[in-house]
């Protein structure tokens, strides 16, 4: 089974002094360098997340593989099996867009895959918080990928948290400024989940899905704008009565995000970010922090977004899971 060994318990519930964030090398070392995608953003942010007191708060831990059974969780088959093989057609190698298309996608993919199940397994069972210092990739449906993401984290988390870890009810909160077009569509039939998609309306993808709460905002909505909206999308997400909250929690809002549209400012992201947090500690919720899109010119806003991002997260789990904050 994927997971992770902890330290000691309190009270019946698994303790660890640090948040643990899952990462491997390949998360950048897999998408090849003339990729247009940001690829070192993984590296860099792994970096600063070994520092100072992110280093003190936070445990970097190695993403193990995810296997194909985890993966048939929320997909077809056939479209596994292909990408397994390495025999996915132009036209779906076209439409993921992770090109040059390079041979270490498969083991890069595998590794996501794993890193968010062993961060689920480590929120569950500490009752906090864990992360994955990648993934996010709402936009991949049952049989097939696209926009970056090959497979789709959240769905399998969902599905693999009710089928194999006893959770009940599961709320996907999709932050990011693309509609989580995939997640919706694969967890469409399941009534025990709820997602939810605060997006730019007028972005990727633009034939949208339907999630269960749609929450578009329009282009050049910043912070003022935004965060009522969020506050609405939390309120009605809490009102479910999860049992786990998976937070898709991208940065690609940022005013400076070549793909955005939107203009948040990063305080309002870390606003944003403490009202998801302190839904889920009023409620002794455990969360899954994935990190999902970003993609400013030059990186370090994005990077900086990322950092508050884990730091906020390490800080929530230290306040919920009986470790001394520094």
């Amino acid at each position: 089974m994927i997971g992770p060994m902890y330290g000691g318990s309190q009270g019946g519930v698994t303790v660890t002094t640090r948040m643990q964030v899952y990462y491997h090398a390949l998360y950048t070392d897999g998408i090849h360098p003339d990729a247009r995608f940001p690829r070192d953003r993984y590296v860099r942010l792994s970096r600063r997340l070994r520092a100072g007191l992110a280093g003190s708060m936070i445990e970097i831990c190695e993403a193990p593989e995810a296997n194909r059974d985890v993966l048939l969780m929320a997909h077809e088959a056939g479209y596994v099996d292909r990408f397994l093989a390495g025999t996915l057609s132009d036209k779906e190698v076209r439409r993921i867009g992770l090109r040059p298309w390079t041979p270490q996608l498969l083991p890069r993919t595998l590794r996501i895959m794993g890193g968010a199940i062993a961060a689920l397994h480590s929120a569950v069972d500490t009752g906090g918080v864990a992360g994955n210092m990648a993934g996010g990739t709402h936009h991949a449906h049952r049989d097939f990928g696209s926009g970056y993401c090959v497979f789709n984290d959240l769905a399998v988390c969902a599905e693999y948290a009710q089928k194999r870890l006893g959770i009940r009810r599961v709320l996907i909160l999709d932050l990011d400024v693309h509609q989580g077009d995939g997640t919706a569509t694969i967890l469409a039939d399941n009534p025990d989940t709820m997602t939810i998609s605060v997006h730019c309306g007028a972005n990727f993808p633009f034939r949208k899905a339907q999630s269960d709460l749609d929450l578009p905002v329009a282009p050049g909505s910043g912070d003022e704008e935004c965060l009522p909206i969020v506050s609405e999308a939390i309120e009605a997400g809490m009102t479910f009565e999860p049992d786990l909250v998976l937070y898709q929690a991208g940065v690609d809002g940022l005013a400076t995000d070549a793909l955005g549209r939107l203009s948040w400012s990063r305080v309002g992201l870390q606003e944003r970010n403490r009202m998801v947090l302190d839904a889920c500690r009023d409620r002794s919720v455990p969360c899954v922090v994935f990190m999902g899109g970003g993609y400013s010119k030059p990186i370090e806003p994005t990077l900086d977004a990322f950092e508050d991002l884990f730091l906020q997260a390490a800080r929530h789990h230290a306040s919920v899971g009986g470790a001394a904050s520094p």
